[in-house]
């Protein structure tokens, strides 16, 4: 089929040439631009080709908040939360309950939490149909004043860890606590995800 469409414009040509080489009877056809006596390839009707309509994943905007799971469905997620903690986080406890949302591409889940002082955090992620999920921990200094990062994970695919062990535990380096959030992200594809904090 390509081979056809490849070809097709070359045989016009071809066509039109020999047509204008030639002296049929002459014409008083208005719709023939050509000198009287010519008919020439300019003359035919040309079909204008489009291109078939391609069909585009569908991506929410950048930013945009995903639908929060409710706390009693996160907690089926505590299994594997908890099997990711005790690889990345060994030795320390869960700091509140899981949390989880259902994301379509580039949406986000905010999650509130108290940073306290001298604390060191990990924070673990896994998704079922999100192959991209990061995180990162930020700190509100005040209501006024946009979020400033602390820390973001590193990790790459469905599961991230934000101070794991390879890297160890992000610690407070300040002597006194205050409000931060937990952010996930649904960098590239859509499904569910959850996330569990723990701090020693």
């Amino acid at each position: 089929m390509m081979r056809v469409f490849h070809v097709l414009p070359l045989c016009v040509a071809a066509l039109g040439a020999l047509a204008c080489s030639s002296t049929p009877e002459p014409t008083t056809d208005p719709s023939n631009p050509c000198p009287p006596g010519q008919w020439c390839a300019a003359a035919m009707p040309t079909a204008t080709a489009t291109a078939a309509p391609t069909a585009t994943a569908t991506a929410a905007p950048a930013g945009t908040v995903a639908t929060p799971v409710p706390p009693v469905a996160a907690v089926a997620a505590t299994p594997i939360l908890q099997g990711m903690g005790a690889t990345e986080a060994p030795g320390m406890k869960a700091d509140g309950g899981p949390f989880a949302g259902q994301f379509q591409e580039g949406q986000v889940l905010e999650q509130d939490i108290n940073i306290s002082a001298g604390k060191c955090y990990t924070i673990v992620g896994i998704g079922i149909g999100v192959q991209e999920l990061d995180i990162q921990l930020v700190s509100q200094p005040a209501p006024a004043l946009p979020p400033v990062v602390l820390a973001q994970d590193s990790t790459t695919g469905a599961a991230a860890t934000l101070g794991g062990k390879s890297s160890g535990c992000w610690k407070n380096p300040l002597p006194i606590g205050g409000p931060g959030k937990v952010i996930l992200r649904a960098t590239k594809g859509a499904g569910i995800a959850a996330a569990q904090v723990f701090s020693k």
